[in-house]
């Protein structure tokens, strides 16, 4: 009978609601913390996508790029190789050649000051001097326009600034203006690059005395 009324009392009753609520509570809260944690469905899909893998597709196109790719800068490299490689061969005596052209120049200076030598002109140790020197000239050149470096054409041509330096003009009414009359120092290309111009003295109008003394009287009143 003790029993029967302690399960049938009124606190029995109530500590049995009270554990039923408190249970009620902790899955509410477990479902709270389970609903936070999880993620949208729109985060779930951003992160379908940036971890989603590429075709087979795609990762084959990808390698043919980076192959043509790489296939484009070895065959950019093996031209910039020839390009060198010849410049090297044709070019390569370029400086060599350049400083050899101070060979003639001598030779002509020497040349120049035989024939202003008063006490050797018109004598035959003069003449025999002058012809080796002019054997030893030519030869100079043959060898310089077999190996493509050849002498720049000047005189009586027009003064080109590709390949000529006027240095100079002279009265001449005999010439063109512009026109080359005379060479102070030879020019020679080798190949198709200048290795040195030719500097030069043109041609201009010669000025009448009349005008002369006009543009003076000119300048004279303008000041």
């Amino acid at each position: 009978m003790e029993k029967e009324e302690n399960q049938n009392s009124p606190s029995s009753g109530q500590n049995q609601n009270k554990e039923t609520e408190k249970h009620e509570d902790n899955l509410a809260e477990k479902n709270k913390q389970e609903t936070k944690d999880e993620p949208t469905e729109e985060v779930k899909g951003e992160t379908k996508e940036e971890t989603k893998e590429p075709t087979p597709e795609e990762k084959i196109a990808e390698l043919e790029d980076k192959v043509a790719r790489t296939f484009a800068e070895m065959e950019n490299q093996r031209r910039r190789f020839e390009k060198e490689k010849e410049d090297a061969f044709e070019y390569g005596g370029f400086s060599f050649a350049k400083e050899a052209l101070n060979l003639i120049d001598n030779l002509e200076r020497s040349t120049h000051v035989l024939k202003s030598d008063d006490k050797l002109k018109e004598t035959e140790a003069l003449k025999k001097t002058l012809e080796h020197l002019d054997i030893i000239k030519k030869d100079l050149i043959s060898i310089f326009e077999k190996n493509n470096i050849k002498l720049i054409d000047s005189i009586n041509k027009k003064l080109d600034p590709n390949f000529h330096q006027a240095m100079m003009e002279i009265e001449d009414d005999t010439k063109e203006p512009g026109t080359i009359i005379q060479e102070i120092q030879k020019g020679f290309t080798i190949k198709d690059r200048l290795l040195r111009p030719s500097l030069v003295g043109v041609s201009k109008k010669v000025t009448n005395k009349k005008e002369k003394t006009a543009e003076n009287q000119e300048n004279k009143e303008n000041k």
